[in-house]
């Protein structure tokens, strides 16, 4: 199997969280034998992640696992505490332990368990609108979670440091990225209030087979505008060449004048992926057109 954290994978927590990380990736693989010990579970292989570290179990049964691990415990603990109140929907992943202090949840395996990335045309919308429909309709929970002000402000500040140097900012000034923080500011203080999954794109959606289908991992709860959890699938279609309209369309359970204007608003955001690393499309064009 991979390494617990691999050169690579300590690299991609260092940009997310700077360089005070390092202590806890040195800890890491004693972390995990810890809870594997506690949890019966037999670690088979990692996955990367950008805030944490995602390793594939098997449980005592031989049956799959997932444990998360991740070094800022707010994360862990906002993930676990939205997902214990989406229990029981099928299109969420499921909770079977937590370690709050640790920064440690245990989640059942997903079978496939491959992502919505790169599927083209081949996406089950119908399963994408049950998905949206299905994360939106829990009551307001008790438990605190941020406000969507709070998760835009934060996205937007983590973007900032990014693109201060790198080779995406030439083609995306920082006034493009400030106009666009400011259109995403405005809209987060209105519309309907639900809990949303805060990061609901291709990647944080796992195929669990026929019987189940699309199931949503990785959420980044806040409490706002359900709209924002379709700015990613309204823009799928675009990035193959159709329209904006066309993939708001598909996503008949969302207000589709405020996913256009959240369109809008983060397609700095999504195109700074591809452009950070020399690539720019039509696509990113396109993007940024948008954002003016």
């Amino acid at each position: 199997m991979k390494a617990i954290l691999d050169d690579a994978a300590r690299a991609r927590l260092v940009d997310r969280f700077g360089p005070q990380v390092g202590p806890w990736c040195d800890a890491l693989p004693a972390l995990v034998a810890r809870l594997a010990e506690r949890w019966s579970l037999t670690v088979v292989d990692a996955r990367p992640g950008n805030t944490g570290r995602t390793l594939l179990c098997h449980g005592p049964e031989g049956e799959s696992r997932v444990l998360k691990l991740c070094p800022d415990p707010e994360i862990s603990t906002g993930e676990a505490t939205a997902l214990q109140t989406w229990a029981g929907l099928s299109r969420v992943v499921q909770v079977l332990a937590v370690d709050f202090e640790e920064g440690a949840v245990l989640l059942e395996g997903l079978e496939p368990g491959t992502q919505l990335t790169g599927r083209g045309a081949d996406v089950p919308w119908t399963e994408v609108g049950d998905l949206l429909a299905q994360l939106h309709s829990v009551r307001l929970p008790s438990a605190r979670f941020p406000s969507l002000a709070t998760r835009v402000r934060l996205m937007f500040e983590l973007a900032e440091r990014r693109l201060r140097g790198s080779a995406a900012e030439p083609r995306l000034p920082l006034e493009l990225l400030h106009h666009a923080r400011a259109r995403a500011e405005d809209l987060a203080t209105g519309g309907p209030v639900a809990l949303l999954h805060g990061d609901l794109h291709p990647g944080n959606v796992l195929d669990a087979g026929p019987a189940r289908g699309i199931v949503a991992i990785d959420p980044r709860p806040c409490l706002g505008d359900p709209a924002f959890d379709g700015v990613d699938w309204a823009l799928l279609p675009m990035a193959a060449g159709a329209t904006l309209d066309e993939g708001v369309a598909k996503l008949p359970g969302l207000d589709a004048d405020r996913v256009r204007a959240w369109c809008a608003a983060l397609a700095p955001l999504v195109a700074m992926a591809p452009l950070r690393a020399g690539a720019p499309t039509p696509f990113t064009e396109a993007l940024l057109e948008m954002a003016r």
